[in-house]
């Protein structure tokens, strides 16, 4: 075994060690025998024989933080441990309106993973994708690197350069890309209607104030008379979970929208409000494995309302409360304090918004999609066609054929 394979193997079973400790701690089994804290002896023993027997002698330091990073993403795979100089870091880019590369981050496989690359961005011009894994940044391996500190590494000055070694599914090495960090604009939703009366509405983000936008756009297709409205959220992978909350509003006469709840966090459920209904003929959602956050919550309620019909892939699974907590040394530990839940009860960071026509998205973007727009850019003898889009006009014009894909299409957690 080679030395990385290796410290991967120990990083891996200290982090299982340290999973079961703390599910220990926390459960609530009623039995006087099981004290979590007698458990410990058995991390402190492992450890010991790590130190002692192990082929070679380990870096403790590098194996302690690859369990305790391990033990994170395992529950929390938005989860980031930072020292107390990252942390001083993390406080003083937190906010901050410096360049970027626009890309949406996880963790997977204890490296750092894409959730989506921001339409328009300079990683969806690269070609990034949901899934890819990024193997280096700035020639740092992200093997157990902070979540956050991650982030922080693609900020920089406008036009300034950054290298990155990424591993793609489909590709047996890693692929060495240098991108132009940018001011990120988060892309505005297009509204198309045709001449049969009915909409296309393109949404690419939930970013800060585009919820504003998107109800512009809403109320400009009721002005116009339309009468039926196709919803694309593909690539739709940014803006605070509550955003999906207004969205859904919008939408629904009755009914839940869903809850958000936490351990320190009570629960605070949503329902739809008459009052606030601005659409209120059929529409048909599109989704694929880089919809995430508030367009998750948005998909989650009409579905389990039956108000919509849901088209594509499985949804990746970000819709959470984050919060920093600091420790006494200065360092800090950014996790998920509270999840939201759709109507069904089910927390969509952990399971997506399943389509009830599941396809998979042969739009993917790259090379017939040089600008990063999600929108393919191809010559007129090699066409790609939009099998979602289609389906979802089909449904709106009442073919309710099934899509004859597997249901569990999609992201694959």
């Amino acid at each position: 075994m080679n030395r990385r394979f290796q410290l991967f193997f120990v990083s891996s079973s200290l982090a299982a060690v340290a999973l079961l400790l703390v599910g220990v701690k926390l459960g609530r089994s009623a039995s006087n025998n099981d004290d979590p804290y007698k458990h410990f002896s058995v991390f402190s023993e492992v450890i010991t024989r790590i130190k002692s027997d192990y082929v070679e002698e380990p870096d403790m330091k590098n194996v302690t933080l690859g369990a305790l990073n391990g033990l994170l993403e395992s529950i929390d795979p938005f989860a980031s441990y930072l020292n107390a100089d990252q942390y001083k870091q993390y406080q003083a880019t937190k906010g901050s309106s410096k360049a970027n590369v626009g890309l949406v981050l996880s963790r997977r496989f204890g490296y750092v993973s894409v959730v989506d690359a921001i339409p328009g961005s300079p990683a969806a011009k690269a070609g990034f994708h949901t899934g890819d894994m990024i193997e280096t940044i700035k020639g740092i391996s992200t093997r157990d690197m902070p979540l956050a500190f991650a982030e922080m590494l693609f900020m920089g000055e406008d036009n300034s350069t950054i290298d990155v070694q990424v591993l793609r599914a489909r590709k047996p090495e890693p692929e060495k890309l240098s991108m132009t960090r940018a001011k990120i604009v988060y892309p505005q939703p297009v509204l198309t209607i045709g001449a049969d009366g009915i909409a296309t509405f393109a949404i690419r983000s939930l970013e800060g104030s585009m919820k504003d936008a998107v109800k512009k756009g809403i109320e400009s297709a009721v002005s116009k008379n339309v009468k039926k409205l196709v919803i694309d959220l593909r690539h739709c992978a940014t803006g605070d979970p509550a955003e999906g909350v207004a969205l859904a509003q919008w939408f629904l006469e009755k009914g839940a929208i869903g809850t958000v709840k936490g351990q320190r966090m009570d629960l605070q459920s949503f329902n739809a409000d008459a009052t606030k209904q601005a659409w209120k003929s059929p529409v048909v959602l599109i989704v694929n494995r880089g919809t995430a956050a508030a367009a998750e919550v948005f998909a989650a309620a009409l579905l389990e309302n039956k108000r919509a019909d849901v088209v594509g892939e499985r949804t990746y699974g970000d819709a959470s409360i984050k919060k920093a907590l600091s420790m006494d040394d200065g360092s800090a530990v950014i996790l998920s304090v509270a999840k939201y839940y759709a109507p069904n009860g089910k927390a969509i960071q952990d399971t997506g918004v399943v389509p009830n026509y599941p396809m998979a998205d042969a739009i993917l973007g790259g090379d017939d999609d040089p600008d990063g727009d999600g929108i393919p850019n191809t010559p007129s003898d090699k066409p790609v066609e939009d099998t979602l889009m289609k389906k979802a006009l089909e449904l709106l014009n009442g073919v309710k054929t099934m899509a004859g894909i597997n249901p569990d299409a999609g992201l694959k957690r």
